[in-house]
């Protein structure tokens, strides 16, 4: 179930970032305004980065749950 709800994620921080991310390359390569190109991309990559990596509120429960999980199941030893 986090899968569809992180997938949901990225798609709606992409429709931010995809646009960013053209005109930034417009500015860049057929404008020559590199500053702003230039900005418009790290903005678009940031956008992402911030989705994948920061931790936030939502994602909380999830977290504590999965080390109480690991903390609380033991795994079997393996036989050979």
């Amino acid at each position: 179930m986090a899968g569809i709800v992180e997938t949901i994620q990225l798609a709606g921080v992409l429709i931010f970032a995809i646009p960013a991310a053209i005109a930034g390359i417009d500015f860049l390569v057929f404008r020559g305004e590199p500053l702003l190109g230039g900005a418009l991309v790290g903005l678009a990559i940031a956008l992402v980065a911030i989705e994948q990596y920061l931790t936030t509120p939502g994602d909380l429960p999830g977290a504590v749950a999965s080390r109480a999980e690991d903390a609380l199941t033991v795994e079997p030893d393996e036989e050979e």
